[in-house]
């Protein structure tokens, strides 16, 4: 990715309490498992999923398929909505986009399908005949299996414009065929639009990522190893996959001798273009990945010292990256935009490396 102006959006602080009982509620009565009088985290709080939902030493599930987890008793972990913390510039955008995601990703007993999936969708207000193409375009959101549960891992924008919007969700997947439950996962691009009502969904792409590479080279064998590095299922399949540059690999080594460091997005879900204009991102073509924490720390948070991103940031430049972006604009560098910031930064950091 590379610099573009900032977008100007009028900050918010979050939504109200009526709007997220009214998006729990919506959810719930999709068809979530679960659900009870206890609607989930505080507002202000990002849930984040048990640990088997990110990689760990040893090892994540793979994305966009199944991996057998232990569970003699055939239980699905409880929904978990996820919510907007403080600091977010457009929370709204945010909830629309989850939402869904959660909504068509998340079903009782025997409520699977398509048409099951898009009668989820058409009770967050969807219209039918959108209903019906958002749950065709959700792909590995809606596998085969009797039940099934998403948790949302984090939320953060692919951009952010005026009237149009890009939401990337990273999400973990556990579902239950037969006796046997498994967990997955993948990322997916969520594209909105803003309507007189609010912001809309318009389209789903998930991300795909390839299979796995073999054999697999050390510096992706170290980061899958390490773990101070945070990795969602897609982003770590797009590891396992061999796709990624090397540059990025030894970066996320390099930053995890002095950080924590929780990726949300490597290749897979992020959109083709930097968006809103025809300049090919540096995601797809595997160098580029995004951090939404760091040492636990969300960066979308206001209560997140600034001087932490800001030493991220420049620790990333010093790992080799030529464009850093994020929530704060930094001075200097190597060449021309090594840094940058704009709204769709805002909630995460962006480390892009030449081909």
């Amino acid at each position: 990715m590379v610099m573009r102006p900032p977008i100007r959006t009028k900050p918010s602080g979050g939504v109200g309490r009526r709007a997220l009982l009214l998006g729990t509620a919506l959810w719930c009565a999709a068809g979530a498992t679960g659900c009870s009088q206890d609607t989930g985290p505080s507002p202000g709080s990002r849930t984040t999923p048990p640990a088997a939902g990110t990689r760990t030493a040893a090892g994540a599930a793979a994305a966009s398929t199944s991996a057998p987890a232990s569970a003699p008793s055939a239980k699905l972990p409880a929904p978990a909505p996820w919510r907007p913390g403080p600091g977010e510039i457009e929370p709204a955008v945010k909830l629309a986009a989850v939402r869904l995601v959660e909504a068509l990703g998340t079903w009782p007993s025997g409520r699977g399908g398509p048409r099951n999936a898009a009668a989820r969708a058409a009770a967050l207000g969807i219209s039918g005949p959108l209903a019906g193409r958002l749950a065709a375009q959700a792909g590995p959101l809606t596998p085969v299996a009797d039940q099934a549960v998403v948790r949302v891992i984090d939320a953060q924008y692919g951009g952010i414009l005026p009237d149009t919007a890009s939401v990337l969700i990273p999400y973990t997947q556990y579902t239950r065929t037969g006796s046997a439950v498994h967990e997955g996962g993948t990322t997916i691009d969520v594209r909105l639009e803003r309507t007189g009502a609010g912001w809309a969904v318009t389209a789903l792409r998930p991300g795909r990522p390839g299979p796995p590479a073999v054999p697999l080279g050390e510096s992706a064998r170290a980061v899958l190893a390490q773990p101070r590095i945070e990795l969602p299922p897609a982003a770590a399949a797009d590891i396992r996959s061999g796709a990624v540059h090397e540059g990025v690999l030894r970066a996320m080594l390099r930053l995890a001798d002095s950080y924590r460091v929780s990726v949300s997005v490597v290749r897979s879900g992020h959109p083709a273009n930097v968006f809103g204009t025809a300049r090919p991102s540096d995601h797809p073509a595997g160098r580029a990945f995004d951090v939404w924490r760091i040492d636990g720390r969300p960066v979308v948070d206001p209560a997140t010292p600034r001087s932490l991103v800001s030493a991220f940031m420049r620790a990333a430049a010093a790992a080799g990256s030529y464009n850093v972006g994020g929530p704060v604009q930094l001075s200097g560098g190597n060449g021309a935009n090594q840094f940058f910031s704009d709204a769709t930064h805002h909630d995460h950091v962006h480390i892009g490396f030449a081909g």
